[in-house]
C-alpha cells in the first residue's frame, strides 16, 4: 500500500537521523578528551580509569534497556536517551577531577549504551516489515555523523573552550531530538505483513535460539575488537614501527573508517546479493586478509591498503550481527550482541598493549585477523 511504504519510508529517514546524531555527538566528546584531561589534572592511569565510566554505564545500561524497549516500545526509549546523550554529553567539561569525571562518564555512557540498543531495535522492526537488509545504511549514518563530529571538533578546538563546544553539542542533539523524537513517536511500530498477531507477541527463547543469540554476539565481539584496537593502535603502528610522519600516521585510521563508511553504505545490495552468511564469510576473510597485510607489511602505503582493506572487511559484520539477534530474540536480543560487541571494542585495546608488551606491535595486532577469521568460521559454520 502507497500509505505504508510512506510511513516506512518516513520513519527509516527518522532512525537514520538518530543513528547520524549518535555517532556525531560522541565523536564530538572523544576529541576534546585531551583538553578535558589537562583541565581535570588526570595522569594517563587515571583518565584511562575515568574513562571506563563510559564503557561501565553503557554495559550495565545495554541489557536493562533490551527489557525497556520491550515494555514500554523501542520508540519512546529511543526518544528518552537521546535527551539523556544530549544533556550528559555537556557535563564531562564541568567536573575538575577524575573521579567526578568518572561519575559523570558513566551517566553519559548509559545514556549512549541505551539509546544504541534503542534505535537497533526500533530498526530490527522496520527491517522486518520492509523485507530488505537495510541495517548497514543505519551504520553508515553513525559512522558519517562520526566522521562530522570529529571533523567540526577538530575546527572548533582552537577557538571554542570545551565547555562551549559540548555545550553546542547539547543544543544541536535536542534540537534534532526535538523534531525527529516527535517522528519517531507518531510512527507506530511497523509489523510485517504476514505475521499473525500471536507472533509478534513476545514469546519464550528456548535453549537454542538463546545459544544463536550468544553466536551473533561473538560475531559483534570479533567486529568490535578490530575496531577499536584499530582506533587506538593503527596510529602507534605506522609512527613507531615503519617512522611514518604525524600526518600519514594519523590518516591511518582515516582510511579504515572511510572504507568502513563506504561498505555500510554499499552493505544492502552486498546483502541482497550474496545473502547474510556469505556476507559474513566473506567480510570476515576479506578482513583478516587486509589485516595481515596492514599489520605485517613493511611499507607505510601497503599498511594504509591493509587497513582499508580490514575496514571493508569489518564494515557489514556487526550490524549483520545486531540485525540477527534481534529477529530472533527481540530488543534483548539486541541488548546481548550489543553487549558482546561492546565487550569486544573494551577488551581489543588492552589486549593489544599486553601482546605488544610480550612480542611486539606488529605481532599483537595480528589478533585482531585471528579474530575476524573466527567471525569467518562462526558464518560458515551457523549457516
Amino acid at each position: 500500500m502507497p500509505g505504508t511504504d510512506d510511513r516506512l519510508r518516513r520513519l527509516r529517514i527518522t532512525l537514520t537521523v538518530f543513528f547520524a546524531l549518535d555517532g556525531f555527538i560522541f565523536a564530538g566528546w572523544v576529541v576534546r578528551i585531551p583538553a578535558i584531561k589537562h583541565q581535570t589534572g588526570a595522569s594517563a592511569g587515571t583518565l584511562g580509569l575515568a574513562l571506563l565510566g563510559v564503557s561501565a554505564g553503557a554495559v550495565v545500561t545495554m541489557m536493562l534497556t533490551g527489557r525497556l524497549c520491550r515494555r514500554y516500545g523501542s520508540h519512546p526509549v529511543t526518544v528518552v536517551c537521546s535527551v539523556l546523550l544530549s544533556l550528559s554529553v555537556a557535563l564531562p567539561p564541568l567536573t575538575h577531577s577524575a573521579l567526578t569525571l568518572g561519575l559523570v562518564l558513566l551517566l553519559f555512557g548509559a545514556a549512549y549504551g541505551g539509546l544504541n540498543v534503542a534505535f537497533n531495535s526500533a530498526a530490527v522492526d522496520l527491517i522486518a516489515a520492509l523485507r530488505r537488509p537495510i541495517m548497514p545504511s543505519f551504520h553508515a549514518a553513525f559512522s558519517l555523523g562520526g566522521m562530522t563530529g570529529a571533523g567540526l571538533g577538530g575546527l572548533v578546538a582552537g577557538s571554542l573552550s570545551p565547555t562551549r563546544h559540548l555545550l553546542g553539542l547539547t543544543l544541536i542533539g535536542l534540537l534534532v531530538t526535538a523534531v525527529a523524537g516527535r517522528a519517531l513517536l507518531r510512527c507506530e511500530v511497523p509489523v510485517p505483513a504476514a505475521a499473525q498477531p500471536s507472533e509478534t507477541a513476545p514469546r519464550r527463547l528456548d535453549a537454542r535460539t538463546r545459544r544463536l543469540v550468544v553466536v551473533f554476539g561473538l560475531i559483534a565481539l570479533c567486529t568490535a575488537y578490530g575496531e577499536g584496537a584499530m582506533a587506538d593502535w593503527g596510529a602507534l603502528h605506522l609512527r613507531q614501527d615503519l617512522d611514518a610522519s604525524p600526518g600519514v600516521a594519523a590518516a591511518g585510521y582515516t582510511c579504515f573508517a572511510l572504507a568502513m563508511t563506504a561498505g555500510r553504505a554499499s552493505g544492502t545490495r552486498l546483502l541482497e546479493r550474496l545473502g547474510r552468511s556469505r556476507t559474513v564469510v566473506f567480510g570476515g576473510g576479506t578482513a583478516a586478509t587486509g589485516m595481515l597485510l596492514g599489520s605485517l607489511a613493511p611499507s607505510v602505503w601497503a599498511t594504509l591498503i591493509g587497513f582499508a582493506v580490514t575496514g571493508l572487511g569489518l564494515a557489514n559484520l556487526f550490524p549483520v550481527a545486531v540485525d540477527r539477534a534481534g529477529a530472533l530474540a527481540g530488543p534483548p536480543g539486541v541488548a546481548t550482541a550489543s553487549t558482546f560487541g561492546y565487550g569486544g571494542m573494551l577488551l581489543g585495546p588492552p589486549a593489544i598493549g599486553f601482546l605488544a608488551e610480550w612480542t611486539s606491535l606488529p605481532t599483537a595486532l595480528t589478533s585482531v585477523a585471528v579474530l575476524a577469521a573466527a567471525a569467518t568460521v562462526i558464518g560458515a559454520t551457523t549457516r
